[in-house]
């Protein structure tokens, strides 16, 4: 991994392929914590007041700390694992949290960072941490550090979809057939990796370029069954996406 200027990194992937990563700014991550912060308590306290309509108060002020230990500690390992890095706050943002080397968050990193939060919460709200995102060069505070990952901004990718999805509405894998495929056989992973394939294409080498979407256009390719000759790699990675994001009537 290449640092190039405060706030972007550029990552190398194993066919030499650059990437540009644009980390978080330190307002619209408090703005996602915040948000966050503010649905964990509503959560706790509509648990709260269901526990004590239906128990005596012994039992409701345990469970009720138990409930509210899990939902602080659980909700955003949960949502960073199982949503691809975006807790409801950070997708409301445009944040998404990866490793440092732009690929998925695992349990484990999440399960670090989210620990973390006790140290970086000292000595009141996200002092320590707050002090570290600002004094690190790509925001990252010591949770981050800890389990070496990076919350980015993706602003750009529901407009870059739409509008992709508009200028190739009709391409050859628009017959029944391939459609049915597409629907059984392409996964939420899949989708996001395509996205974020294409919105970083245009800062690639244009070999690297060409031989990536050759390489990815082939897989898929032979996933869908797409017997086109004429149909480039780049031109079926296009294609496929402008399906997966078509808006729905």
């Amino acid at each position: 991994m290449m640092p190039v200027r405060e706030r972007e990194l550029v990552i190398l992937t194993p066919e030499h392929v650059p990437i540009r990563l644009f980390a978080a700014g330190l307002g619209s991550r408090f703005l996602a914590v915040a948000f966050d912060t503010l649905v964990v308590y509503s959560l706790a306290t509509g648990a709260s007041l269901l526990l004590s309509l239906a128990l005596p108060f012994g039992f409701t002020s345990g469970l009720t700390i138990t409930s509210t230990f899990l939902l602080k500690w659980g909700y955003d390992v949960w949502f960073e694992v199982r949503r691809q890095g975006r807790t409801p706050g950070k997708a409301l943002l445009g944040l998404r949290v990866v490793d440092r080397r732009g690929l998925p968050i695992t349990f484990q990193q999440s399960f670090v960072r989210n620990v973390t939060r006790m140290l970086d919460f000292v000595p009141f709200f996200y002092g320590v941490g707050g002090v570290t995102a600002l004094l690190h060069p790509h925001g990252r505070r010591l949770g981050d550090v800890l389990a070496d990952t990076l919350v980015i901004h993706e602003r750009r990718a529901a407009d870059f979809s739409r509008q992709l999805a508009e200028a190739r509405r009709f391409n050859s894998l628009r017959t029944p057939r391939v459609l049915r495929r597409i629907r059984h056989q392409i996964r939420v992973e899949d989708r996001e990796f395509l996205l974020a394939l294409v919105l970083r294409s245009g800062r690639m080498d244009p070999k690297a370029r060409f031989d990536l979407m050759e390489e990815v256009g082939g897989h898929y390719r032979k996933v869908l069954e797409v017997d086109d000759p004429h149909l480039s790699g780049e031109n079926l990675v296009k294609d496929l996406l402008a399906i997966l994001y078509a808006p729905r009537a």
